[in-house]
C-alpha cells in the first residue's frame, strides 16, 4: 500500500494491519477534492488486490473530529460541473471502501457529521469513543446524503430512526448511536485505539480466506432474500475446502497449537 498521501497518513503498526489516518486537523479533517482522491486511491486496487493485508482502522487526526464531512470552503463557488465530478471522486472512494475484501474497522475519535458520518457506516463496524457526535445534517445545506447514507444508516438504526435523523438533520450522541446498534463499542478516549488494535489483531490472527469470504457473504447474503443467500453462504464456504489455512486449521486444532495461517 502507498504512504505518499498529502491528506491521509498511512501506517503498518503490525504485519498485515493498515492504520489510515485522515490528516486535515486544521480543518477537522473535512473531505477536499485531494482527500476524496487519497482515498480513492488506497481503496480501488483493495478491492482487486488486497495482496497481504488482513485488516484497516480509519480514524481522525487530533481529539476533536475524525470527519467534518465536505470541506464547505473548499465548494464555495464551485460550478455544477465542477461539483458532480467532485462527488463522482467521492463516490469511488467509498464505493470503494464497501466493497473492500479486507475488513475495515472505523476508530472515531471525534465528531462524523455527514461525509465523515457515511464514512464511518462505510466500514465494516464502528468503536467510538463517548464523546463522539454524528449527524447527517446534508439536507439542512440543500444537498442529501449521497455517499451512501440513506442506504446504511437505515441497515444500522431501522428505517424509521433513519428518516428522523436524515430528514431534521438532528446530530445525535455516541451513546444513542450505541443504543440503535450502529455504534459496536463505547471507549474512552484513551481506550480507543487499544481497543480498535485489538479487535484488529484477532481478525488479523483468523485465516485471511476465511475472514474476507464470511464477511463478503454477511454483506451480500443481507441484500438476498434467506434462501439465496445460503446458497450464496455455501459457494462461499466452498472456496475454503482445498487450501493450505484449512488444513492448517485443522491440523493447529488437534495439536493444540496456535495456527499460523498463510492465506494460501
Amino acid at each position: 500500500m502507498r504512504t505518499d498521501f498529502t491528506t491521509l497518513k498511512i501506517e503498518h503498526p503490525k504485519p498485515g494491519l493498515a492504520l489510515i489516518t485522515l490528516d486535515r486537523p486544521e480543518v477537522r479533517n473535512a473531505f477536499n477534492t485531494q482527500m476524496g482522491r487519497d482515498i480513492r486511491d488506497v481503496f480501488v486496487p483493495l478491492r482487486y488486490t488486497p495482496g497481504d493485508l488482513r485488516c484497516i482502522i480509519i480514524t481522525g487526526s487530533g481529539d476533536k473530529a475524525f470527519c467534518a464531512g465536505g470541506d464547505l470552503k473548499e465548494r464555495q463557488g464551485m460550478s455544477d460541473e465542477t461539483w458532480r465530478l467532485q462527488h463522482a471522486i467521492f463516490e469511488e472512494g467509498f464505493h470503494a471502501i464497501l466493497d473492500c475484501p479486507v475488513p475495515t474497522i472505523a476508530a472515531v475519535n471525534g465528531a462524523a457529521f455527514a461525509g465523515g458520518c457515511e464514512l464511518a457506516l462505510s466500514c465494516d463496524f464502528i468503536y467510538a469513543v463517548k464523546t463522539a457526535r454524528f449527524a447527517l445534517t446534508e439536507v439542512s445545506l440543500g444537498i442529501m446524503p449521497g455517499a451512501g447514507g440513506t442506504q446504511l444508516l437505515p441497515r444500522a438504526v431501522g428505517e424509521r430512526r433513519a428518516k428522523e435523523l436524515i430528514l431534521t438533520a438532528t446530530p445525535f450522541s455516541a451513546g444513542e448511536a450505541h443504543q440503535w446498534g450502529m455504534i459496536n463499542k463505547l471507549c474512552e478516549p484513551a481506550e480507543l485505539m487499544p481497543a480498535a488494535m485489538a479487535a484488529a489483531q484477532r481478525i488479523c490472527d483468523n485465516a485471511p480466506i476465511s475472514v474476507r469470504q464470511a464477511k463478503k457473504s454477511i454483506h451480500w447474503g443481507m441484500q438476498m432474500d434467506l434462501h439465496s443467500g445460503i446458497h450464496f453462504e455455501l459457494e462461499a464456504y466452498e472456496k475454503m475446502i482445498t487450501t493450505e489455512d484449512r488444513r492448517e486449521g485443522m491440523n493447529a486444532s488437534n495439536e493444540k497449537r496456535k495456527p499460523v495461517y498463510k492465506g494460501k
